[in-house]
Parts: C-alpha cells; structure tokens; sequence
C-alpha cells in the first residue's frame, strides 16, 4: 500500500477516497482511530495498492488536491 493523500479533515479524506472510488481505485483510510480519539491534529492517510500509486496521484493533482 502507498500513501496518496494526508489531510486532518475526516470529510475531505472521505471525499478524497469517493473521488479514487470513482475512478475504480480502491482507497483505505489509515490512521480514523487516531481521530476518533479526538486528536485531529494527526493527520488521516489515504492508501491505495502499489500498482495504483501512480495514476491515483495524478487523479488527485488533476483534481486540485
């Protein structure tokens, strides 16, 4: 799994693995424990698999993230 995406706001984490769902990459949510605890000033990451690293990135890019 690699990491395309790191952000402290759960909504926008969601939204950014709805826009990879989309796109037929699956995303998952790393770390939504850490923040359930209230500590949101770590970061969420979002991961894809390896040989989806690549192209999920430039979706992000593309869309302005």
């Amino acid at each position: 799994m690699n990491v395309v995406a790191e952000d402290a706001d759960p909504i926008r984490i969601q939204f950014l693995a709805a826009l990879l769902r989309d796109a037929g990459i699956e995303a998952v949510q790393l770390d939504h424990n850490v923040v359930g605890l209230g500590l949101s000033i770590f970061p969420r990451r979002l991961a894809v698999a390896a040989e989806h690293a690549g192209r999920a990135r430039r979706l992000l890019r593309d869309a302005g993230v």
